[in-house]
């Protein structure tokens, strides 16, 4: 596309040299500061509910069952959404939005208004406005970065978010219990103001499909879901991907029963243990570059997936505290080798998608996938319910065995690179 041309649809010069190493980093910085608001809500807003309102279990969970839906209600519109409205503007509402949602609920405490149902409607439009910025973010990375660049820069993406997993959570309970847990709020809400500021001094990135006859959206979903399901390579990736975080699910859900019931740990080591996986994330995604170009990205995606059950199964072998450590390594382990393949599959489908098709698989290949995560943790639920914690558990790490096999049986399996 001409200068021109960008200029017609508002599409500013790709930046170079210099120019593209700190729009990256301002990209980054957005990307991060934007997560850490992410993990903070989730921990003070349950912790709001409790400590504020008295709420039940039941009630709480109803708190986080409204994040997690957002991908269920929007998750495929939204590639749509990304790829028909400018893409910098996109970004900045939507951390707009949810500082907006954030920020009523320090004043709705302040009025003595604060209920259930607003903390439970701040979860869902945090939610689904997350769900929009993430497909965005994908989509943004490409137009700012070489496709020789993407592995490296989604290692370091990818590096932070783990970063904020494992931080966030406790620099949540920190901003509670120094603060409270309304005010802790307002910081929540400055994240995301900050992350506005910083996505909007990015260049603008836009679609070349967007100067043509607007058509519908159920037209274009169905478009990005025809060339994942018939893509020899993304199509496998995306069920691999469904099926590890299907497993994934049956984790989150497991764990801290598990460690707390089964294994007698204490709290605050169960929260150390759970925190390992943030450890393997971090490992994982620091040691993806250096891998693939050892291995070839298809090398490395196999290895990986083949290595992710082998860990899973170390988790259900702690029976004591002596052998947490087995826990810990599997924890890690399996992380680790879940944001391998992540890097792997997101930098392949970021360099091989058609630039106007990319926001729709982006968002069709989340949409399965982290749509699995409920479906993981209810199974996991109810077999636990059935035959007990940790029998649940070895039943996750056996159904984690399957996922290797789907990319096995693809044309992935005679692949040194992804092509």
């Amino acid at each position: 596309m001409t200068t021109a041309v960008r200029q017609q649809v508002g599409q500013e010069a790709p930046p170079k040299g210099a120019a593209r190493v700190a729009a990256f980093w301002r990209y980054w910085s957005a990307s991060t500061v934007s997560g850490v608001g992410d993990a903070v809500t989730a921990v003070a807003l349950p912790l709001l509910a409790v400590l504020a309102l008295h709420a039940s279990a039941f009630e709480v969970s109803l708190i986080t069952a409204a994040s997690y839906v957002a991908w269920l209600l929007i998750g495929l519109p939204a590639g749509v959404l990304v790829h028909r409205l400018p893409l910098r503007g996109t970004q900045v509402a939507m951390d707009l939005v949810r500082a907006a949602a954030v920020a009523s609920v320090p004043v709705a405490a302040a009025l003595g208004e604060l209920s259930l149902t607003q903390l439970i409607v701040v979860a869902l439009v945090v939610g689904l406005a997350s769900v929009v910025f993430d497909v965005g973010n994908s989509t943004f990375l490409p137009g700012i970065v070489s496709k020789e660049e993407l592995t490296t820069r989604n290692s370091l993406t990818s590096g932070a978010r783990a970063a904020t997993q494992l931080g966030g959570p406790s620099l949540g309970g920190v901003l509670v219990q120094l603060l409270g847990a309304a005010t802790s709020m307002v910081v929540d809400s400055v994240s995301y103001v900050l992350s506005a500021a910083l996505m909007g001094s990015l260049p603008q990135v836009a679609h070349p499909a967007q100067e043509g006859p607007r058509r519908g959206m159920g037209e274009m979903i169905r478009e990005g879901w025809r060339y994942v399901t018939r893509h020899p390579v993304i199509g496998p990736c995306a069920a691999y991907a469904t099926a590890v975080n299907f497993v994934c699910g049956g984790l989150m859900a497991l764990t801290p029963v598990f460690l707390v019931r089964s294994v007698g740990a204490p709290p605050a080591l169960v929260g150390l243990l759970i925190a390992t996986e943030g450890v393997g994330s971090l490992v994982g995604a620091a040691l993806t570059p250096r891998i693939v170009a050892r291995l070839g990205s298809g090398r490395a995606l196999r290895r990986a997936a083949v290595a992710t059950p082998c860990f899973a199964l170390l988790m259900p072998l702690a029976g004591s505290s002596l052998t947490l450590g087995l826990f810990a390594l599997g924890n890690a382990g399996f992380a680790a080798a879940v944001v391998v393949t992540s890097i792997v599959t997101r930098t392949f489908r970021q360099a091989a998608t058609p630039p106007e098709l990319l926001p729709r698989v982006m968002a069709t290949v989340r949409f399965v996938s982290w749509g699995a995560i409920p479906f993981g943790a209810l199974t996991a639920g109810g077999a636990a319910a059935l035959w007990g914690t940790r029998s649940a558990l070895v039943l996750m790490a056996a159904l984690a065995a399957i996922s290797p096999l789907i990319l096995l049986a693809s044309p992935i399996r005679r692949m040194r690179e992804l092509a």
